[in-house]
């Protein structure tokens, strides 16, 4: 479970599982967790993050996705 990124209390990471699926990032504070997929940006599951903090995700996602995804690729690809 690499973690590709760290925003404050947000945890960005993808698991060794998800090769299969398209690029995406798994998100996590405390015990909340979200996936958005990374081409495009959308979120695909919400568990406990309100609809405040998915859009604040959403923009740290915007803003970091090109590292998110160059981290991606180096997890899946090497």
């Amino acid at each position: 479970m690499p973690t590709l990124l760290r925003v404050g209390a947000y945890r960005f990471f993808c698991y060794a599982g998800d090769r299969d699926e398209p690029p995406h990032i798994h998100i996590e504070r405390d015990q909340d967790q979200a996936k958005f997929w990374l081409t495009p940006i959308r979120l695909q599951k919400n568990k406990g993050f309100s609809r405040t903090e998915i859009n604040h995700i959403q923009k740290l996602i915007q803003e970091h996705q090109e590292q998110l995804l160059a981290g991606w690729n180096d997890f899946f690809n090497d």
